[in-house]
């Protein structure tokens, strides 16, 4: 995605995600979606780390705006294109980065209407996202307001959405592999 993407474009593209994401955990039986192999984090753990990150992220758009640059600063820069900032996320991936405690999801247990209720639960989180973003923020604004993120430090909120959108991308990838038949 070339240039600055537009907050309208930023919620059209994550809503594209979480929907595409959605979709194909529905897809899956019970066991592909509980079961954790090799020690990995299941289908379900995906699911509940993203909705853990998305409900985090989601405070940097509903705080009041002087919250926000009290708790984040000022950016010393401009926001970066998305592809920057992706490629900013994969080079701290291949260097070991992880997600701290607070994004690490516990096991999720097989349970009847579980795995609905988890992917209720990430679509609602996503969508209290993009509507925190578009009522509150405009396009100029999150360029001059920036969060810290665990592995990125401190980021635009522009860029933060950025983050989101490719973080569902890379969890579906990761799903994906997962799930491979």
């Amino acid at each position: 995605m070339p240039g600055k993407i537009p907050i309208n474009h930023i919620a059209t593209e994550l809503n594209k995600a979480v929907e595409e994401l959605s979709n194909y955990c529905i897809l899956l039986s019970d066991e592909e979606f509980f079961n954790r192999p090799d020690k990995k984090w299941s289908v379900a753990q995906q699911v509940k780390h993203l909705t853990i990150s998305t409900r985090v992220t989601t405070l940097a758009f509903t705080f009041p705006k002087f919250m926000v640059r009290w708790i984040g600063g000022r950016p010393n820069r401009p926001s970066r294109s998305y592809d920057t900032l992706v490629e900013k996320y994969k080079l701290k991936l291949s260097e070991g980065g992880k997600a701290g405690l607070i994004f690490s999801p516990r096991t999720v247990s097989a349970k009847e209407n579980k795995k609905k209720k988890l992917l209720e639960n990430y679509s609602k989180a996503a969508q209290k996202m993009i509507c925190a973003v578009k009522k509150n923020w405009n396009d100029n604004q999150t360029d001059h307001y920036i969060a810290r993120h665990p592995l990125l430090g401190k980021i635009t909120l522009r860029e933060l959405c950025y983050f989101t959108i490719y973080h569902n991308w890379h969890h579906l990838e990761s799903i994906r592999k997962l799930t491979a038949k």
